[in-house]
């Protein structure tokens, strides 16, 4: 039996629940909300930080309802911003951490990194790493950053 009563939404939400568990086992975490607040904050910095098309292309590869919250409050018209160093890019994750942002914000975003990485057409994620300054590119992993030269 369908949860939603479309297979379509069906799909998202698993897809989207399973994004969150593998968020949730690299952060050693049972908090499913704080795996969503984490995604959504290092997605969020990442296409801010990307040339526009290039967030797009970005955006396509993602699972429906991951995608819905990846263009929320996004101003293309006002990217690539202008980060370079990482403590500049973390601030930008930790924002939606409104309550209590986590102590080891590059954590986190290394985690959601991983995950993307793992999830995305690899000729994409080598496109976005060539994107970002070498400072940020370290926070995808090892095995992505070299299949990318």
């Amino acid at each position: 039996m369908s949860a939603t009563g479309l297979e379509v939404f069906d799909t998202t939400v698993q897809q989207t629940n399973l994004w969150l568990k593998a968020i949730q086992e690299r952060l050693n975490s049972d908090d499913r909300h704080f795996a969503y607040l984490a995604l959504r904050g290092t997605l969020h910095a990442l296409r801010d930080r990307l040339p526009p098309e290039l967030a797009v292309h970005l955006g396509a590869q993602l699972p429906m309802l991951v995608r819905g919250f990846y263009y929320e409050e996004w101003h293309p018209a006002g990217t690539p911003s202008r980060e370079r160093h990482l403590e500049e890019f973390l601030e930008k994750v930790g924002k939606v951490f409104v309550r209590e942002p986590p102590a080891d914000l590059e954590a986190v975003a290394r985690a959601v990194l991983e995950v993307v990485a793992a999830r995305i057409d690899p000729g994409q994620v080598s496109k976005v790493i060539h994107a970002l300054p070498p400072e940020l590119r370290a926070l995808f992993p090892e095995w992505a950053r070299r299949a990318a030269i």
